[in-house]
């Protein structure tokens, strides 16, 4: 028996029948509105928020408003963060007031840099956090570490989504008379140390830091320290003010000082006349 012919093209339902049955199918799921639209399959007539179904969710490509490095030490008592006030809009210099340390219970701090408005969704995360373990009236209350903890799982989340959080996060303490200083990152990476700095402070700041520690370093010397790092910051990092804060967790409390400017001097040499070596 001989075998029928196969249909022409031109026999059964057009193509632009079938892609209209298609693009109804879509218009269903997508909840596009199709009707007074003569071609529904053009996407040079179809409006931008038709589109945008199609577009796939939007992320933080890049971060918009940044801080710089944030510097923590521990020291004989208690650990030590200090951070500049600056929120940089791309090379502009221009929020000058933007707090980047902050008390998180009872005797945790958090210093963050990198995307300010991240930082505040963390913040708000905390609060939330801080919040529901309150209420739970237990008589026990999240530590340092166990914060440290959390902000990793949370970054980690967030980086493997392709959205990730665009900062990098100190989280210092004094639980159990004993000091804590870790740091988190947008990909989630996280670990304790005595000495971290982050951002630019990781490449001039962190050398002078470790050069100087010591097991029985003081709260005064630390606090020099530390001022000392901030200033080469401030000769150094274009991102940087002359503004800073520093803030203490001891088994007084968190204590978190007003900004305050450094006393900085300008005379060298190569400055004034410019080196005839290197850079300048």
């Amino acid at each position: 028996k001989k075998a029928p012919s196969p249909a022409s093209p031109t026999e059964g339902p057009s193509c632009s029948t079938y892609f209209t049955k298609q693009m109804t199918s879509l218009s269903t799921k997508f909840h596009w509105p199709l009707e007074g639209r003569e071609d529904p399959f053009s996407q040079h007539t179809r409006p931008e928020k038709e589109i945008a179904p199609l577009s796939g969710i939007q992320h933080t490509a890049y971060p918009t408003v940044t801080g710089t490095s944030v510097l923590g030490i521990q020291f004989n008592g208690g650990v030590m963060l200090a951070a500049d006030t600056l929120g940089s809009y791309g090379s502009l210099a221009k929020y000058k007031d933007l707090r980047r340390l902050h008390k998180i219970g009872p005797a945790t701090l958090l210093g963050a840099g990198g995307e300010y408005s991240d930082l505040q969704y963390i913040l708000n995360l905390l609060d939330d956090l801080m919040t529901e373990e309150y209420c739970m009236d237990d008589g026990y209350q999240l530590g340092s570490a166990e914060i440290h903890s959390y902000l990793s799982r949370v970054l980690y989340n967030r980086r493997n989504k392709f959205d990730p959080l665009w900062n990098q996060i100190l989280v210092a303490g004094f639980n159990d008379k004993k000091p804590f200083l870790g740091m988190v990152d947008l990909q989630g990476t996280s670990f304790t140390d005595k000495i971290i700095a982050s951002g630019y402070g990781g490449y001039i700041a962190l050398p002078l830091m470790r050069k100087a520690w010591k097991p029985d370093l003081t709260e005064e010397e630390a606090k020099k320290l530390l001022e000392d790092c901030l200033r080469v910051l401030f000769y150094r990092d274009a991102r940087t003010i002359n503004r800073f804060q520093i803030a203490t967790v001891t088994e007084r409390g968190v204590e978190i000082s007003e900004p305050y400017s450094l006393e900085t001097n300008w005379e060298f040499k190569s400055f004034i006349k410019g080196a005839t070596y290197g850079s300048w």
